[in-house]
């Protein structure tokens, strides 16, 4: 992907009214569309109040203009911005002028993009920006901010690095064998190549948790009429989300609502009552709740403590789902039973017991939905990578390509396929920082940008 010589120009800020809107200029050489919008050409990184004037002189509007010579910039051409009044028909006139000076619309992500491409950040600070404006906790957005810091690039960038040297060595010793080169033993070989799998497995777990503090969890409630869905829902919302009467199938459509747990978000499906019907309205509400769990990542089964459903029957309705992922058991309504909020596990699979009407339990609750996925609690944010989902394969690839290799440690007629899985696995992660990686992937990454970044 090459890099345009072309000056691109954009609203920086989000559509509609506001106190100050910005229009960002980036290019190779902005001093005269600088000259002929401003006047004057303004002093390097030092806020100046300027007239904005048209292509006859007359004044736009007032504000402040920044101008930022390249390379000391943030996409590493010259920037200028020019920060107005933020009416929407004062900031496309203001457009209109910078486009009618030369200057043509920026693509979605496209000043990111000239960052990357001008080595002024690689792809991993890339895709932070876009974690930054997503981000829907302030654990997430301070998690970001790191991935933006080059904390997460630096991380690869130093298993990169022992993973060149082990090939550097074992590779010299492959071509040149009659050479006296000081090489390795297999010990030393597999201890090398475990202290490096040690550390990926700490990345890799560290980056789990940060892509579960940007993207949370699908949480879908199933289970027969009445059995308290809605108000588990309006428990764990501490709101009231949902219509709750003893009137079976008052539920008859999904409804989602977000909510935060360690400041994970939680995406909690509320879905229509499983059973038979000759509603059509709800059997079309059942439909969704079959299509809901398809999409989830945590079923939650509730049962009315009260009527003990049979082992198969419970059996049978998850079954019925084809169910292959995490799921939870909640055995509702203790409190018309008089039992106590507690935790039971079968066979690996847990059941808790709570009162959705009272709210006894719920805490037992959301400690086993952050369970269910491999959330630690005991970490912090300043130990997590924001990771999307493209680094968290290729860092199953390169951990996959490192177990590979430990089974052609033993023998140096294995050690040309060593190497081969060694340069793999150091392409996998080379892949997450943009050292190695392809047009089309660029392409994907920067198109989920907002316009002016």
């Amino acid at each position: 992907m090459q890099i345009t010589p072309d000056i691109i120009a954009a609203i920086a800020t989000p559509p509609g009214r506001g106190g100050v809107g910005i229009i960002r200029i980036s290019g190779k050489n902005l001093k005269l569309l600088t000259q002929t919008i401003l006047g004057k050409q303004p002093k390097p990184r030092v806020a100046q109040f300027s007239q904005f004037l048209d292509t006859d002189g007359q004044v736009i509007d007032q504000g402040i203009a920044l101008y930022f010579p390249a390379p000391h910039s943030y996409t590493g051409e010259d920037v200028l911005e020019l920060q107005g009044h933020g009416g929407p028909a004062i900031m496309n006139l203001l457009l209109n002028q910078c486009l009618e000076r030369g200057a043509r619309l920026a693509e979605p992500g496209e000043f990111t993009l000239r960052a990357y491409l001008n080595n002024k950040i690689d792809l991993v600070q890339a895709e932070s920006v876009i974690n930054i404006i997503e981000a829907s906790t302030s654990e997430a957005a301070r998690c970001a901010v790191r991935s933006l810091q080059g904390v997460f690039s630096r991380t690869i960038d130093e298993l990169v690095e022992l993973l060149t040297t082990l090939r550097m060595f074992i590779e010299a010793m492959l071509d040149f064998p009659e050479e006296e080169i000081e090489g390795l033993y297999t010990s030393e070989i597999t201890e090398k190549l475990q202290t490096i799998t040690t550390r990926l497995d700490r990345v890799l777990l560290s980056a789990k948790q940060g892509h579960l503090l940007q993207e949370g969890i699908k949480v879908v409630l199933i289970g027969e009429p009445n059995v308290g869905k809605s108000s588990l829902l309006n428990q764990l919302a501490e709101a009231d989300v949902a219509i709750v009467t003893d009137i079976p199938g008052t539920t008859r459509d999904s409804i989602q609502k977000t909510i935060t747990i360690a400041g994970i978000p939680i995406h909690v499906i509320d879905t229509a009552g499983l059973r038979e019907t000759v509603d059509i309205v709800e059997q079309k509400g059942i439909e969704r709740t079959q299509a809901a769990v398809k999409d989830a990542d945590i079923l939650i089964h509730l049962i009315d403590s009260g009527r003990q459903l049979a082992a198969d029957i419970k059996e049978d309705i998850l079954s019925a789902f084809s169910i292959n992922k995490p799921h939870i058991t909640i055995f509702n309504k203790i409190d018309l039973c008089d039992k106590s909020p507690r935790i039971e596990t079968h066979n690996s699979h847990i059941e808790v017991y709570l009162s959705a009407k009272t709210g006894a339990g719920m805490d037992l609750l959301r400690e086993q939905i952050l369970k269910a996925v491999g959330w630690q609690t005991n970490r912090t944010e300043e130990g997590l990578f924001m990771a999307r989902q493209r680094h968290l394969e290729s860092l199953h690839a390169a951990k996959e390509h490192l177990d590979t290799a430990k089974a052609y440690c033993d023998s140096e007629s294995s050690w040309e396929l060593l190497a081969e899985e060694l340069r793999m696995a150091q392409d996998a992660l080379s892949s997450i920082t943009g050292r190695v990686t392809a047009d089309d992937l660029l392409g994907k990454i920067f198109s989920e940008f907002c316009i002016g970044k």
